[in-house]
């Protein structure tokens, strides 16, 4: 795969069934999307949920973001992307990461060892197995949000996957892994034009990451203060992280992503309302950029 599309969606699954999820990859296949990405955290099995999603399509990529490094071995992942990439006509991305050390040791029982280190020789040995099927060209991409990790990333694959940034942090990244690399940002957008509402979504959402030290250490370094993220986030930090208001405002923060050197945009539909599922009106309205 050359190029996988400017346009994304980014979702979180794992309250959905199967066949609301194939309901909502066809849908967004239909508004002419390139690529669905999700997590692997505590819920859906990365190969799976894929093989879903390009069972369920016809020209949507379907892209991990990220396949935990420490839940398979290196040849795991190896036949895992080259058996969706045969089969599904080279429309799967490999997001790969190091994750955090709560779901790492916490959730698996892993020891959470140096993360560059530990994904070079990940790469090292997912480039070392011997299978007995095609290896089709490898279609993967790092987590990354440090300048070691986005290095990496362009020195060993096709580019990063930096998740929970802003376009500040896009222009910093594309200086380091260059020019040609693919630079695939992630971007929540809540669509409403009340203020309170969308930072209430977005305090809500970004729970669940405030106390994992690879955000936080990523935040500080971007100039948000210790005080800002805090058990209640500044509305700067909350605004710099959900885009919200019309679908014009939201295009705008989109746009200065690709300004910034991001070659791909994920766009992460927050419910307005709350709810877990993702939120299929701001697809529609920001289906053009």
């Amino acid at each position: 795969m050359k190029e996988m599309g400017k346009r994304g969606v980014w979702i979180f699954p794992d309250t959905q069934s199967a066949r609301e999820i194939a309901a909502f990859a066809q849908a967004a296949e239909g508004l002419g999307y390139d690529a669905l990405w999700y997590p692997e955290a505590t819920g859906y099995e990365t190969f799976t949920f894929a093989g879903l999603v390009l069972s369920e399509t016809e020209r949507l990529c379907a892209a991990s973001g990220i396949a935990n490094i420490y839940a398979r071995d290196a040849v795991a992942a190896a036949a895992g992307h080259d058996s969706l990439n045969n089969i599904y006509g080279d429309r799967y991305v490999l997001g790969l990461g190091v994750s955090h050390v709560p779901l790492v040791e916490g959730f698996r029982g892993h020891a959470y060892a140096r993360p560059v280190a530990t994904m070079r020789a990940y790469l090292d040995a997912m480039e070392a197995a011997e299978l007995s099927i095609p290896k089709p060209e490898r279609n993967v991409v790092l987590a990354a949000l440090g300048p070691r990790m986005l290095a990496l990333a362009a020195e060993r694959t096709k580019g990063a996957h930096p998740y929970n940034v802003t376009p500040e942090h896009t222009a910093q990244a594309r200086e380091i892994v260059g020019p040609d690399a693919w630079l695939c940002v992630e971007q929540k957008v809540c669509l409403t034009a009340e203020a309170s509402r969308a930072r209430e979504v977005a305090a809500q959402t970004l729970g669940i990451y405030m106390p994992l030290t690879n955000y936080r250490n990523n935040w500080l370094s971007l100039g948000f203060g210790e005080d800002e993220l805090g058990e209640r986030p500044s509305d700067r930090f909350l605004d710099a992280m959900v885009a919200w208001g019309s679908a014009e405002a939201v295009r705008a923060r989109i746009r200065a992503h690709f300004d910034a050197g991001a070659s791909h945009v994920c766009i992460q539909p927050l419910d307005p309302a709350g709810g877990t599922a993702p939120d299929l009106a701001a697809l529609e309205a920001l289906a053009t950029l």
